[in-house]
């Protein structure tokens, strides 16, 4: 059997891949780029800053062509001349030539971006890698970063100062602002755990020429206030009627205790949906996800004491202990009045783990991974409240497994409360104090950012937390995260305009108090692509998925793997070449190498060897596989996402970019 599915993966990978390679024939008229110094397939290329201008020659008397040349775009580079470089969109044909101190030579397709600022310092960008790397290891790194970040923020520092520039640190980097840093070089003195970076930081809010061409993320409302749109996601089966009833009386002590007693409570309010599992496999319990009420303020207290009322328990069982919990909460994200919300967050109720991705069941087909940058990309924060009953006990491990990583953050930490319910008033004691932490955090954030105070940063806190504790915690640092976030939409913060710099792609403060603890990421990796070039993968895999279903290989293709690993190595390096050329195996060509050899970050198929490949068993390798599909999911959802597509006036959506994550790639 370990065989037979090994042959089936060979359909999808191999067909999926074939037209991806470079094309290393020219047809008469065409040229080719230059090629990077040692590399023998791999072209120089550069990305477009704010105002760049595309002339008909490389001498100061040169006609215009284009004089709006969009920002972000990605030329291949045929010569030199002067001060200016000559340039095409495509590997075939030069268009014109741009001054290069208008461009930023780019290796690869790897961007990074700002995680969220919950637990870490703002990210220092340093005038030279031997200014950072001498901080990285003085004996008082946590001093001196904490010195370098607040001189930084008062702008008081000497002329030898070697911080250059800095991420804001009263609020989050704007999200109408599509910035750039593209990885130039990379330093791993430290290990694979904390790589130093030289980036270029573009940022075209500052001076730029394009109007955007897709729709902004939701603002703040017109008068400037924070308003939180706060769902309940609620798991109702059976098993869960005494929680059922343990939100309602929830809901209705945060009015009476909290909310009505605020002179901001307008600026509040409450939706909830729920769920259970795929009714086509038991029709009995009448839905799979289902909106019970859409967001309702604390002055429509009504509307939504009436609405509770008639979430019910399920009358019948569901096909299996575990719930389609992530059908409840992509529900809640598609199909609720978000807008006008400039905080966001999900409290996700259930005593059993989610149907996932490779489950037939699956409403989603959704991997925790994918859901989770689904949530990332509308800006909600997402708490899990896992009740584990005696009844589930052979799901605890696996349930608890998954909502961490569908939970986790930026500071490595899972938004997830486990409630130990060996009885019923047990679990429904622990619900209610938890459940009043998370209302005292948001009620917080919501007073705190209606009188213009920042609400401080979370607590470091070392022991093992209660669930009551973890549950104050949470509040504190989404709360937090959130009111950044405002401040930087509202205020239109931007990232630091500086041409070249080195910073640490994990927070050096943590790194110095715990430096063999996980690192706290304070940059990650993704990949500007197009939505031609999405599509294309998308459809690919779509395809060939479909085929792998219907029929098997009766003779393995030795260069199978190979196939697969030229594919992700093609991505990283260059989109276009991966949506446009079709070609041969890199490992064929003789070129693997120089393709993986000084990659600064590596998806999840790179950093798999043949061999290992071979000694996985069938079920690691359909998890693979699974994974391949759970992204074809997401590939559709970020075509959807217009609020994330920057499109710099340029009417033609094709051409639009979507920095996608690394980890979201095969």
């Amino acid at each position: 059997m370990n065989r037979i599915f090994f042959y089936a993966a060979c359909i999808l990978c191999c067909t999926v891949f074939a037209a991806i390679f470079v094309n290393d024939s020219f047809a008469e008229g065409e040229r080719r780029p230059l090629l990077l110094e040692g590399k023998k397939s791999l072209f120089q290329r550069v990305v477009s800053h704010p105002g760049a201008v595309l002339y008909n020659g490389a001498d100061g008397q040169a006609q215009t062509i284009n004089n709006k040349v969009k920002t972000f775009t990605v030329f291949y580079v045929y010569g030199r001349q002067g001060k200016r470089i000559e340039v095409g969109v495509s590997d075939n044909r030069a268009d014109g030539w741009l001054d290069e101190a208008k461009t930023t030579a780019w290796k690869q397709a790897i961007t990074m971006v700002f995680t969220n600022r919950m637990g870490r310092m703002p990210v220092l960008f340093f005038k030279d890698r031997d200014a950072l790397l001498k901080l990285c290891t003085d004996e008082e790194l946590d001093k001196k970063v904490k010195q370098y970040a607040d001189s930084t923020a008062s702008k008081k520092t000497p002329p030898d100062f070697p911080v250059i520039a800095a991420e804001p640190s009263d609020t989050a980097v704007s999200e109408k602002n599509f910035y750039l840093l593209p990885v130039l070089n990379v330093d791993t003195s430290f290990g694979d755990s904390t790589k130093l970076l030289e980036v270029a930081s573009i940022d075209p809010g500052i001076g730029g020429s394009g109007d955007s061409g897709a729709a902004l993320p939701s603002l703040p409302p017109s008068d400037g206030q924070l308003r939180t749109g706060f769902v309940f996601v609620i798991d109702t089966t059976i098993s869960m009627k005494p929680y059922i009833v343990q939100t309602q009386k929830f809901m209705r002590a945060m009015y009476d205790d909290k909310l009505e007693k605020n002179p901001h409570r307008d600026k509040i309010a409450f939706a909830v949906v729920a769920f259970r599992s795929n009714v086509k496999l038991a029709p009995g319990t009448q839905y799979t996800s289902k909106i019970i009420c859409d967001f309702k303020t604390v002055n429509q207290r009504a509307e939504l004491e009436q609405a509770l009322a008639q979430v019910e328990e399920s009358p019948v069982p569901t096909h299996a202990f575990d719930e389609d919990s992530f059908a409840g909460v992509k529900d809640a994200v598609d199909n609720l009045s978000w807008s006008g919300y400039g905080s966001r967050a999900i409290l996700l109720i259930t005593d059993a783990g989610p149907l996932r991705e490779g489950d037939k069941a699956s409403g989603t087909g959704m991997s925790p991974e994918v859901l989770a940058d689904y949530l990332k990309s509308k800006n909600i924060y997402l708490t899990v409240m896992h009740i584990k009953t005696p009844a589930g006990v052979k799901d605890h491990a696996s349930a608890e497994k998954a909502y961490r990583s569908l939970s986790r953050q930026a500071d490595n930490k899972a938004s997830y409360i486990a409630l130990n319910a060996t009885t019923p008033a047990k679990a429904t004691a622990e619900f209610d104090l938890v459940g009043g932490r998370l209302a005292t955090g948001y009620n917080d954030l919501i007073t705190a950012t209606a009188e213009g105070r920042m609400l401080p940063p979370p607590r470091e806190l070392q022991k093992k937390l209660s669930p009551e504790e973890e549950a104050q915690r949470i509040a504190e640092a989404t709360g937090y995260a959130m009111q950044l976030q405002f401040w930087g939409t509202k205020t239109g913060a931007h990232a630091p305009s500086v041409v070249k710099a080195w910073v640490a792609d994990a927070d050096l403060e943590k790194l110095a108090r715990d430096p063999q603890a996980q690192p706290v990421i304070a940059v990650q990796p993704a990949v500007l692509v197009t939505k031609t070039q999405l599509s294309r993968l998308r459809e690919q895999l779509k395809r060939v998925l479909e085929q792998a279903q219907q029929s098997f290989l009766q003779d393995a293709s030795s260069n199978f793997f190979q196939s697969i690993l030229s594919a992700a190595a093609q991505m990283s390096r260059d989109p276009n070449a991966f949506a446009n050329s079709p070609g041969k195996n890199l490992k064929d060509a003789g070129v693997m190498d120089e393709f993986l050899n000084d990659l600064p970050y590596k998806s999840r198929i790179l950093n798999l060897t043949e061999d290992e490949w071979y000694q996985k068993t069938t079920g690691e390798q359909k998890s693979i596989l699974d994974h391949l599909e759970a992204r074809i999911k997401r590939y559709e959802e970020y075509d959807r996402d217009n609020a994330n597509w920057e499109g710099f006036g340029d009417p033609d959506r094709n051409k639009w970019s979507y920095r996608v994550p690394l980890d979201m790639l095969p």
